[in-house]
């Protein structure tokens, strides 16, 4: 079967029409549930059999990774992997990105999936591949330096939509590190295509949201403010995504303990929840939230993590053009 995509994963604006998203979500689930039993899971090796996909990390990961490994295994494709291509591979030596994306999408790859610390990177990526193997290879960008993080995004909007039921008229407390955080932006981005929806960013000034995301959320008619009292707005939120202070990309890595302690999640936090709200973290946690909120009902970044296979398997369905019979 000849495999060809029909479209990049760049960014989270690339996702305009909210019945696209609301496809892929239904197309999630129904992934999820074929996966469990062996009998369904057999057919679904068949909708990518023989597609191959790489796996190109300049920086850590574990779920990003490994969930994208589980759901092209899932459609029947070949992976290869590497975790820190930034320190094992020809980068070391001073290859390019350029020549690197060149030499791998000549190698009957049908997907890269592209992790690196440089903003823009997979543009870049996809700017090679367009020249040179032209709807050949699918460029993924599974996080960009402070810039995206396309997939991250779609799994935490899936999750939402799972866990509440709908996407229109929301609350979203989005919390942290805004600045270098690239979920937080993906988030902002993919949520602003449904209606009703209120953004309340809470972060100290030095890690507030950039203008670039308030002027396009401003063009969407969407309602955002800007608060430094995490108490003040817990109680209105139905959905609270809270980040780690990225201490790695930070000016002043000194500061992580107080920004961190500044902006913590505990039980008394929970507290102040509507019932009916949830507590969201693209993970991993590194003391912003207490141990003790892991096991909290309201609690659903483990289901969130969970959510990256059907989502991401989805992902690759539609990338390719696969209907799901």
């Amino acid at each position: 079967m000849k495999i060809t995509p029909r479209m990049h994963v760049l960014m989270a604006q690339q996702f305009r029409d909210p019945e696209i998203l609301l496809e892929l979500f239904r197309s999630a689930d129904k992934l999820a549930t074929l996966a469990e039993h062996h009998e369904t899971l057999t057919p679904l090796r068949r909708l990518l059999e023989g597609g191959i996909m790489y796996e190109v990390f300049y920086e850590p990961s574990t779920r990003t990774r490994f969930s994208f490994w589980a759901a092209a295994d899932m459609l029947g494709m070949h992976v290869c992997s590497s975790e820190s291509a930034g320190h094992f591979s020809s980068a070391v030596k001073g290859e390019t990105l350029e020549h690197t994306i060149r030499v791998l999408a000549g190698q009957r790859v049908n997907a890269i999936v592209i992790r690196h610390p440089e903003t823009g990177a997979a543009q870049r990526a996809a700017t090679v591949v367009d020249k040179y193997y032209p709807n050949k290879v699918a460029i993924i960008n599974a996080g960009d330096g402070r810039g995206q993080h396309p997939t991250q995004a779609l799994l935490d909007v899936y999750t939402i939509w799972k866990k509440l039921g709908r996407l229109d008229n929301l609350v979203v407390v989005i919390g942290g590190d805004l600045v270098n955080g690239r979920t937080c932006r993906s988030l902002a981005y993919l949520l602003s295509k449904f209606s009703g929806i209120r953004l309340v960013f809470v972060s100290p000034p030095e890690l507030a949201a950039g203008n670039d995301l308030l002027e396009h959320l401003n063009e969407s008619g969407i309602s955002w403010k800007m608060e430094t009292d995490l108490a003040s707005v817990l109680p209105t939120a139905d959905v609270v995504y809270w980040t780690r202070v990225q201490r790695e990309r930070l000016a002043d890595p000194s500061r992580f303990v107080e920004l961190r302690d500044a902006f913590h999640i505990g039980s008394k936090e929970m507290l102040l929840l509507k019932p009916s709200a949830i507590l969201m973290h693209p993970l991993p946690i590194v003391g912003e939230i207490s141990p003790e909120v892991d096991d909290h009902p309201q609690a659903a970044y483990f289901d969130q993590a969970n959510n990256g296979q059907p989502i991401r398997a989805a992902l690759l369905l539609h990338v390719f053009g696969i209907a799901m019979q």
